[in-house]
């Protein structure tokens, strides 16, 4: 089975409750769309997990973009001291969660790319523009800030027509909803049990507010959740 989830957040023990509730195994592939690190407390772990599973494909977010412009300006300062330069990335994170992160994780967030497009659907951190036609531009011609930071495309009147499904995150849902739910937007007249169906899924469950963390099925056009013990 193949599943999309974004905006985890460091939550590492939610999101290890979701992969056991739909039973994550190999054969299956996630799609993570970025916003793996900050504001959780298992930042690093969560990070060094994703960056070393086999089946788990991902895109950058803007929180993991704004890592990496800080480690590319600790290289300038200190190009040679490299165990200096890994505490000062450990230090981003929160007492004690940056101490999981090495060289071999970094170097995997590094090469992590923008977008993956697949021949039914397109990932991507915060969303895609439309073009005069009300298309998706293709992803390879937008600029990455509107890849990291786009919050129009969240918007449910924002439609785009004859175009691939986006699954994309950034903006809690919650911005545009009374629940924290994924939002998939089915087209118009579609029954919605295939992912042709829809033209976008909102992913993002706002997890650091809400304690909800969902990943919506590919194949079968179902969010499962988990949500945190009080």
């Amino acid at each position: 089975m193949r599943y999309a989830i974004s905006d985890i957040h460091g939550e590492y023990d939610l999101f290890m409750r979701l992969m056991d509730k739909i039973k994550f195994s190999a054969g299956d592939t996630l799609y993570v769309c970025g916003d793996i690190i900050d504001k959780g407390e298992q930042s690093a772990r969560l990070l060094k997990l994703l960056m070393n599973s086999d089946g788990v494909r991902c895109v950058l977010g803007n929180h993991e973009y704004a890592f990496l412009t800080y480690y590319w300006s600790m290289m300038r300062r200190s190009p040679k001291n490299f165990d200096e330069v890994l505490e000062s990335l450990r230090s981003w994170f929160a007492p004690y969660d940056g101490s999981p992160l090495d060289w071999d994780t970094m170097d995997k967030l590094e090469a992590l790319p923008l977008y993956i497009e697949e021949e039914q659907f397109v990932c991507v951190h915060a969303g895609l523009p439309l073009d005069e036609d009300m298309r998706t531009v293709a992803p390879q011609s937008v600029m990455p800030g509107m890849l990291l930071e786009d919050r129009s495309f969240m918007r449910p009147q924002v439609v785009p027509l004859n175009s691939k499904c986006v699954c994309f995150g950034h903006t809690p849902v919650r911005y545009v909803s009374d629940r924290d739910e994924i939002l998939a937007y089915r087209r118009l007249g579609r029954s919605g049990g295939s992912i042709d169906d829809y033209y976008k899924i909102h992913l993002d469950t706002g997890v650091y507010l809400s304690g909800v963390l969902g990943c919506f099925c590919i194949d079968d056009c179902r969010a499962r959740y988990v949500k945190r013990r009080v």
